[in-house]
């Protein structure tokens, strides 16, 4: 009987050495040597300094900047270390009410906005941290980043087609639009708002 413990004991060291430490290493060398950029977290810089992930949404509240989506990720959303949604079911009444409290809040900020809201700026992805906006809610919101910025909307809307990224293989998922990139786009071009802004 010693000897076969011994032997699951051994069996569960080398087991551990290659999974838990050999594996994890090499994957980690393949990455950093094929993909430094992502194995990094696809950090974005802006006059030197990192400003966020293209693969991380963020909070932008100001009139003169594209906003994500909701966020139910962490106490305040937006939070990387709490990813998650809010798992809340189509026929729940908290989610009908904030849904309906964020269309309200849009309208009011968006007078100028074509149509409806787009329901990817009223619901929240399922990791609570997605990045992009559709096409159709980053050119719903161009009227007021224009006028906040009194700039014509042809040329902010020019800047979102710029920064449009198609589905993958042209087969998966829809046109969208990052929300950071694209605001980044805004402060090279027109310069930056000021910092309370963001």
């Amino acid at each position: 009987m010693n000897r076969d413990v011994l032997v699951a004991i051994r069996m569960a060291l080398v087991t551990l050495v290659l999974t838990g430490v050999l594996y994890p290493m090499a994957m980690t060398g393949v990455a950093q040597g094929l993909f430094p950029r992502q194995a990094n977290g696809s950090l974005v810089t802006a006059e030197g300094r990192v400003v966020g992930s293209a693969l991380i949404g963020q909070r932008f509240s100001s009139a003169g900047y594209f906003h994500g989506r909701p966020s139910a990720a962490g106490t305040n959303g937006y939070d990387a270390s709490a990813s998650g949604g809010s798992n809340l079911g189509a026929t729940s009444k908290k989610l009908r009410d904030r849904v309906a409290s964020e269309r309200d809040t849009l309208l009011a900020q968006n007078p100028a906005a074509p149509g409806p809201v787009p329901v990817d700026l009223v619901t929240a992805s399922g990791s609570g941290l997605d990045p992009h906006v559709s096409l159709e809610a980053a050119l719903w919101q161009a009227p007021r980043v224009a006028a906040d910025r009194g700039l014509p909307v042809e040329s902010v809307r020019a800047l979102i087609q710029g920064r449009l990224e198609n589905p993958a293989f042209e087969l998966l998922g829809d046109p969208r639009v990052n929300v950071l990139l694209l605001n980044l786009d805004l402060d090279a071009r027109y310069g930056r708002l000021a910092a309370t802004g963001r």
